[in-house]
């Protein structure tokens, strides 16, 4: 067994850990780089994800006065027609930013950036738990409903899906708004 070479304190050699089983060596620059790369590419792809998260509740939000001025034959066509697969491409695109988010919450937890997260995974955990209250009920209900079987009171089914996505639409809003500062921030440390 030899003996370590002293090292001054500014030395860039990096550092050496002799275990039982051999020589490990430690280089904690690289090891910091990589975690930054690895913290920088899963906030970008968050907040990809949250404005992708944020394109369907918005353009609900702009159909809006459009769709209640429609009459309730019709109304039922663009429900059934116009949105069929959406619920497929965005709803997981939400599942994601909400775990992802989540991800970026318990690994942020001992900083500042914690309130952040924590505002954007509660806005998408509210976003997923308003389609269940609001908008997926709507939606199974007419599914089974034609113009010619559309109840007297379908405007309060309207209703209640167009109150839903404009929900989820601040929801979405607020949760892009708070990633977005949150990621200029750790761009200009």
């Amino acid at each position: 067994m030899g003996s370590a070479s002293p090292r001054s304190e500014n030395s860039q050699e990096p550092s050496v850990a002799k275990p039982f089983f051999g020589e490990v060596v430690v280089d904690t620059c690289r090891v910091v780089l990589r975690r930054e790369r690895l913290m920088a590419g899963l906030r970008t792809i968050n907040l990809i994800l949250a404005f992708i998260a944020t394109t369907a509740p918005l353009a609900h939000v702009l159909e809006l006065p459009s769709k209640l001025t429609l009459d309730g034959p019709l109304w039922l066509a663009v429900q059934q027609h116009l949105y069929r697969g959406w619920g497929a491409v965005f709803g997981p695109v939400e599942i994601v930013a909400l775990a992802l988010t989540g991800v970026l919450l318990a690994v942020t937890w001992p900083t500042g950036a914690r309130r952040t997260y924590f505002l954007a995974f509660a806005c998408y955990a509210a976003m997923i738990a308003v389609f269940f209250l609001f908008n997926a009920p709507v939606n199974e209900a007419l599914n089974g409903w034609t113009a010619a079987t559309l109840p007297t009171n379908w405007s309060t089914y309207r209703l209640r899906w167009e109150i839903g996505h404009a929900f989820a639409a601040a929801l979405a809003v607020i949760a892009f708004v708070a990633l977005m500062r949150q990621w200029k921030r750790e761009r200009t440390k």
